[in-house]
Parts: structure tokens; sequence; C-alpha cells
């Protein structure tokens, strides 16, 4: 039997060497904004409208770029159910603000990495590996 997989687009945005996280309503861990397709989305489509849903900003999809694809146990998920989360940097307009299920919008340091899911660990872990996240392991 095959784990079960969940699809995800996400937007990495940083600033001052802080990584912009969110927190969902309920929810204990912070996570890096998006969310899964809806049927006939490609990723950059549930990107852009998972932020719009979420933050009340708008993504420019020309300015969109592949950091990468993080797969790991899904937070919250019996274990075996795995998120596969794509990853992208992008130009925005707007203000971020949370809204719909996100409680809170949080900017993480590396000092918060135990704050944060599973997938979100190795999306940190990497961007401090490349000098984007200062002090992540």
């Amino acid at each position: 039997m095959s784990a079960r997989v969940i699809d995800k687009s996400a937007w990495i945005h940083l600033e001052q060497g802080r990584l912009l996280s969110t927190r969902s309503c309920g929810r204990g861990a912070y996570y890096v904004p998006g969310g899964k397709p809806e049927p006939g989305e490609s990723r950059l489509q549930t990107l852009v409208r998972e932020i719009r849903e979420e933050l009340t900003v708008e993504i420019d999809p020309g300015t969109a770029r592949l950091y990468g694809v993080f797969e790991a146990q899904a937070h919250g998920h019996p274990d075996g159910v795995l998120v596969r989360m794509a990853c992208y940097f992008a130009e925005y307009t707007g203000q971020i603000t949370p809204a719909a299920e996100i409680e809170e919008v949080a900017w993480l340091t590396a000092g918060d990495i135990g704050s944060v899911s599973p997938v979100d660990e190795l999306v940190m872990r990497r961007l401090g590996k490349d000098g984007l996240l200062p002090g992540a392991p």
C-alpha cells in the first residue's frame, strides 16, 4: 500500500532574515502560507488563490520561481500520510492581513524551527543552508 500524499503550494517570503508564517484557527504549529489545489488548478494557480484567500495580497505569477519541492510526514495526520509542498518565491502587492482560517501571521527566525510542521522544518533548514534564514541548522 502506498502512502497518501497531500499536494500543496506554498509561498516563501522573507523579510529582514525572517520567514513569513501563519497559524490557522485552533492549531498550535505554524505553517508557510499556501494550500491544496482545487480541481484543475496548476500549482501556481493554487498559490495565487490560496495567498489571496489567506493573506489578502496578490501574488504576481510572472515573478514566481520554484524554490523546491519538500516532502515530509503531514502534521496532524496519521503516520504514513505525507505532504508534498511546492515552494515558490514571488513578488506581491497589497497589505499582508490574516483572513479565512488564518488566526495569526508571524515572522519566524531560525530559533522558531521547533514550532513549525515537519515539512516547514525542512524548508527552514534549506533556507538556512542557502544563507537565506540566518542561524537555521
